[in-house]
């Protein structure tokens, strides 16, 4: 719990080179390492206002030594016509007896190096402005500038508080677990009348393609015809037109398609349209309607054979008829 890496050290190899570059044996490496510790600190210490970000060294064969100093304000480096950068290199060789050549390099964006963000958010913090206002204004510019992710940790005595706590904000993503993550790392110390204010930066400026271990793979290329196994083609002779004879080319055959012709289908029968039956009713009271009817055929048969013999009186003319006919 609690253990971090140096996100630059766990880099180194991967992606990013060293900042020392020289090679010495078992009894020099001491003095030398010891002497690239103190120039770091004489150059840091002399230009404290100048806005470097970084310092790299490098040692020849003839024991020069090369000095790369990364800024963001060249012209405090240099000086009024290269004054204050002489006044280094002399200091420099006095120091260490060594020639000492000194190359600056500018910083085009300052919002994308976090030792510059660190820093300003620590001079501003000395100036007693707002931590937070510090880090909103920090962490706008940056995303601003074309990061992918920024975070900006500081702790310690914050805006005078009688205990000491951990602030942090971020904004967008930092994958501190991936190596190929392109995570710049740095920190600064704010110091105040109530104490010293420690400042963390990291910013996450997307992935870095890692060549693979030997190099480069060819890429894969069509397959070519061997030069060796091409047969050249006999020259062609033209002749004159009078003496080209041309011969007629026979011609292939080409067999006819054969075409199956399908039997004519007989016209079909028409449809008879069949009467939808209707649905009989089913009678509520049978016993009912079969009484029913048995009246009406005996009431319409005595009707009728009234009628009839009424028709028979008449013709007749007698009241006999009549009254046999109405009894």
């Amino acid at each position: 719990m609690g253990h971090k890496v140096h996100p630059n050290g766990f880099r180194l190899g991967v992606y990013r080179p060293w900042e020392a570059n020289w090679f010495a044996v078992d009894a020099d490496y001491t003095k030398l390492l010891h002497e690239d510790l103190e120039m770091r600190r004489v150059i840091l210490k002399r230009l404290h206002n100048a806005g470097i970000a970084k310092i790299e060294t490098e040692r020849s064969s003839n024991a020069q030594m090369t000095v790369t100093i990364h800024t963001a304000k060249p012209g405090i480096v240099i000086g009024k016509g290269g004054a204050s950068v002489d006044q280094l290199r002399e200091d420099l060789e006095k120091r260490f007896a060594n020639k000492v050549r000194i190359s600056i390099q500018e910083i085009k964006q300052p919002e994308m190096d976090a030792q510059l963000v660190a820093e300003n958010i620590a001079s501003q913090i000395e100036r007693r402005i707002s931590y937070r206002r510090a880090m909103k204004q920090s962490i706008l510019r940056t995303m601003r500038s074309g990061a992918q992710g920024i975070r900006i940790a500081m702790g310690g005595r914050l805006r005078g508080s009688e205990m000491a706590r951990r602030e942090w904000d971020r904004e967008g993503r930092v994958p501190l677990h991936t190596l190929r993550a392109n995570i710049e790392f740095g920190r600064a110390t704010a110091k105040t009348t109530y104490g010293s204010i420690g400042i963390k930066v990291w910013i996450y400026k997307g992935l870095v393609k890692v060549t693979p271990r030997g190099g480069e793979q060819a890429a894969e290329v069509a397959p070519q015809p061997d030069p060796a196994a091409v047969v050249e083609a006999p020259p062609v002779v033209v002749a004159a037109e009078s003496q080209v004879v041309t011969s007629p080319v026979p011609e292939t055959p080409v067999p006819e398609a054969v075409v199956a012709v399908a039997p004519a289908a007989a016209p079909a029968a028409p449809r008879k349209r069949i009467p939808a039956a209707k649905p009989a009713a089913a009678p509520d009271k049978p016993v009912a309607a079969k009484a029913v009817s048995a009246r009406a055929v005996s009431a319409k048969a005595g009707s009728a054979k009234a009628a009839a013999e009424s028709a028979s009186a008449g013709k007749d003319g007698s009241v006999e008829g009549g009254k046999d006919a109405s009894s």
